[in-house]
């Protein structure tokens, strides 16, 4: 959608969205939709997990972040965690 409002003024909502193939009603909704839950919870987990994984000297993977959330009584799936933690740019040390 970012791309879209960066270049509605020199092409307009409608012909962007028909070169993409889909409806400009879609856009309109997707602008007006209130965050998921799913969104609401990572931008307070978001931080959470950053804490813990410098807290750890940046060298925990998933697993050991996923295991640390648990521990810091976070109810978190591993799977959501390493989802996270590609969106924040951070991995573990391999050794």
């Amino acid at each position: 959608m970012d791309d879209i409002d960066d270049n509605r003024d020199e092409f307009g909502v409608e012909p962007i969205c028909t070169t993409l193939q889909f409806a400009p009603s879609t856009c309109y909704a997707a602008k007006s939709r209130l965050p998921s839950a799913r969104d609401l919870r990572d931008t307070v987990l978001l931080p959470v997990l950053m804490t813990l994984w410098v807290a750890n000297y940046k060298v925990y993977g998933v697993r050991k972040t996923w295991k640390a959330m648990i521990r810091a009584g976070h109810d978190v799936g591993r799977d959501q965690v390493g989802r996270l933690m590609h969106e924040l740019g951070i991995h573990g040390v391999a050794s």
